[in-house]
């Protein structure tokens, strides 16, 4: 397996197509203002009605938080712009279809099998593995993109989704301007991605601090009841639904763990699937990555401050989680121990579709079984975390944030 070590994580060694997109960034000016976010929208799509105008606080807020931040990268302002600017197109394009298919609303979402857990705790895996058994409706990170499509636009004369094409590029992109992203996490237009992504067209997900520097639109998302937008999710789904039947809908975020509440309001029969890892590992990693990705959004990386703000953000995931944990359908939800789903992922797979009332099929198994053998573990290489060098603390510093979920979960601690 291809070990890989970051050694410029404070200090980016930058490739070619980093310091070009950074040049080009800086020879732009970018407006960051709702009403160029929503007037680029309406030109792309040709429609404008965007429905209720609450979300323009939300997305004024998360623009503005960016707009102010002297750190951010001309080609971070682009890309915040431009992700805006797909997100406000597809509140038309939701809409719009809405209006003309009211029946869609109709389409129930039936005891969906919800994957909820830290990031990088083996949630990804676990459900892409589960996705590949067709009777699941499960979201390929291209339709969660852009759910609805656009106007004009037929399959090509391949037959591919333009949206998968664009989806592609976009990762093709991501691959060259950040190189080693997809050995920690992949992006390919075909990866079961998450639901919440469907959130971002009324603006009221924790997605932006995964891209962005953003503790202000953190407070504001935790103060707010986030029920309306799991709600507006799940009309999403309905849409989908209509587009592309399966039997039941396949489902996972890390974002869950705080919105137990939300979630079952939504779905109230859902099957949980709880995942556990040490936190430490899951911090470690998830800094690693967002200071990585870092070196072109912005102009100094600041791994301490990813440390801190990651630590106490999974921290508030956890405290979340045990608050809420009395919410969760007892017969309904299957705890996975991490360090146990690695040694014996079909016994895991096993207690999900019991749990879930599922008959795990011989056709079932062999879909899983074929996606377990083309995707191991590491297949992209395996990344090497240093605490100590990287972010100046150490594994115990660190857990002892987690000290309540360590007492309630009995997680392998790996990170020493």
């Amino acid at each position: 397996m291809n070990e890989i070590r970051i050694e410029d994580l404070a200090a980016p060694v930058l490739n070619d197509v980093q310091r070009t997109a950074i040049e080009y960034g800086e020879s732009k000016h970018t407006d960051l203002t709702v009403a160029a976010v929503c007037q680029e929208a309406v030109a792309r799509t040709g429609l404008e009605d965007f429905g209720p105008g609450d979300f323009t606080e939300r997305l004024g807020l998360q623009l503005a938080e960016m707009d102010t931040d002297d750190e951010r990268t001309g080609i971070g302002r682009m890309l915040m712009f431009a992700d805006s600017t797909r997100c406000a197109a597809n509140r038309l394009l939701i809409g719009d279809l809405l209006r003309r298919h009211p029946e869609i609303l109709e389409i129930p979402v039936e005891r969906p099998v919800i994957v909820v857990g830290l990031p990088r705790s083996g949630t990804t895996h676990l459900v892409n593995a589960l996705a590949a058994d067709t009777r699941f409706r499960s979201l390929p990170l291209w339709e969660s993109y852009e759910p609805v499509p656009a106007p004009g636009q037929p399959p090509e004369v391949n037959g591919v989704d333009p949206r998968w094409t664009r989806g592609n590029d976009t990762w093709q992109a991501m691959q060259a301007a950040a190189p080693l992203l997809s050995a920690m996490h992949p992006m390919e237009p075909d990866h079961v991605h998450e639901e919440i992504e469907l959130q971002t067209a009324d603006f009221s997900s924790y997605i932006l601090e995964w891209t962005a520097r953003a503790p202000r639109w953190r407070d504001y998302y935790l103060a707010h009841d986030q029920t309306p937008h799991y709600a507006y999710m799940k009309t999403v789904l309905q849409i989908l639904q209509w587009y592309r039947p399966r039997e039941r809908w396949l489902l996972k975020s890390p974002q869950h763990l705080e919105q137990v509440g939300p979630l079952l309001e939504t779905f109230p029969d859902a099957t949980i699937v709880v995942t556990h890892r040490d936190p430490v590992a899951a911090v470690q990693s998830t800094i690693t990555m967002a200071c990585y990705g870092a070196r072109t959004s912005y102009r100094t990386t600041r791994p301490e401050w990813y440390r801190d703000y990651w630590t106490d953000r999974i921290g508030r995931l956890l405290d979340a989680s045990l608050r809420d944990r009395h919410l969760l359908p007892p017969g309904r939800t299957v705890d996975v121990v991490f360090h146990e789903y690695m040694a014996n992922e079909a016994e895991t797979v096993e207690r999900v579709y019991e749990c879930a009332g599922m008959v795990l099929t011989d056709r079932a198994r062999r879909e899983i079984a074929s996606y377990q053998r083309a995707h191991p573990r590491g297949r992209e290489g395996r990344v090497l975390y240093d605490l100590r060098r990287d972010f100046a603390t150490t594994p115990d510093e660190v857990r002892a944030r987690f000290s309540a979920y360590l007492d309630r979960f009995a997680v392998r601690i790996e990170v020493q």
